[in-house]
């Protein structure tokens, strides 16, 4: 996919023919159809099932990789990619994620998807993955990557976290689309063209689905994947889901209602405190030295604690705390 022809006319690297394809691009980007443009496109539209067959030809490969010959001159090598890791390099990149340390609630536990051993990550869920892009990759390959396969990368999490910002400005999105462009043109010169899938090129219209529909998390699957997957635990009966689910719901809304009834004499999840919400009687916190890091316990009553908490947001000088405390 050529996404040269999103840039601005006179974008420089619509000139580069080294970088790219060995062509000069002008052409411009497609226009915005409508659901009638695109019926109309598709009345004639013969479907032809089935694989198909590939026409013999040479593909276009980049001369970096191209292969070249060998020392001893009896066989060729293919050489290694700009963006291929050594073992030590993979080491680094999992033990990122592996060791990450993530606020409670914000993702699943991503280490138990990384295998140090076999150097890969495998099984995490789509959240993980919405996770890792938007805040943990950049961390990731800072390190175990060239800068100039990094810093794509790292613009592409800017990219993401942009357009999940709850509040968007219009001009916002402009810089938005032109980063987004920059950035897969970025990847056209690393990376070859197998790994332009639609869902690689899907990112060109992002920006535009935020003026149709507004912010993205707003629209976000996420809530709803986590709601059925609650409703498939309910499931006892595997040659009746629907009625097993519609038992489980039922017992659920009795046993919610019986325990606001019953109030806080009985315990259940409805009436007990959220995880980090009390503050026990005593608090104990180690203080140590360089030399003693362990150091000894030292016990905070309730009104220290606070007092102690106080004092840290009213002398903590983080604007945003500020304008709220005012």
């Amino acid at each position: 996919m050529n996404h040269r022809k999103f840039l601005d006319p006179e974008h420089k690297w619509r000139f580069d023919k080294k970088r790219f394809n060995g062509q000069i691009e002008t052409g411009q980007p497609p226009a915005s159809l409508s659901g009638t443009d695109i019926e109309e496109l598709l009345s004639n539209f013969e479907n032809q099932f089935g694989k198909k067959k590939k026409e013999p030809g040479q593909k276009k490969v980049k001369k970096v990789l191209h292969p070249v010959e060998s020392s001893d001159g009896l066989h060729l090598e293919i050489r290694a990619a700009i963006f291929d890791m050594t073992n030590k390099e993979k080491d680094l990149f999992c033990s990122v994620l592996k060791n990450a340390k993530l606020p409670y609630g914000s993702a699943s536990n991503i280490s138990r998807y990384v295998h140090t051993k076999e150097r890969k990550v495998s099984g995490y869920k789509s959240h993980d993955a919405h996770f890792v892009l938007h805040y943990l990759l950049q961390f990731a390959v800072k390190k175990s990557l060239k800068p100039e396969v990094a810093i794509p990368f790292i613009r592409l999490g800017a990219f993401l976290r942009g357009i999940w910002s709850k509040v968007i400005d219009l001009s916002e999105i402009k810089r938005l689309q032109h980063e987004i462009v920059e950035i897969l043109c970025q990847f056209e010169t690393i990376f070859i063209q197998a790994f332009f899938d639609i869902m690689v090129h899907l990112l060109v219209h992002l920006c535009r689905e935020l003026e149709y529909g507004g912010p993205a998390h707003v629209r976000c699957m996420f809530p709803i994947e986590r709601y059925l997957g609650k409703l498939k635990s309910y499931v006892r009966n595997r040659s009746k889901p629907e009625g097993s689910i519609a038992e489980g719901y039922l017992a659920e809304e009795c046993l919610t209602f019986c325990s606001r009834f019953l109030g806080g004499d009985a315990g259940s999840k409805i009436t007990k405190p959220a995880k980090f919400e009390t503050i026990p009687e005593k608090m104990e916190y180690h203080i140590g030295t360089r030399r003693n890091k362990d150091g000894k316990a030292i016990h905070l009553e309730e009104s220290q604690w606070m007092a102690i908490h106080r004092y840290v947001l009213f002398n903590c000088g983080n604007k945003e705390v500020e304008s709220l405390l005012e």
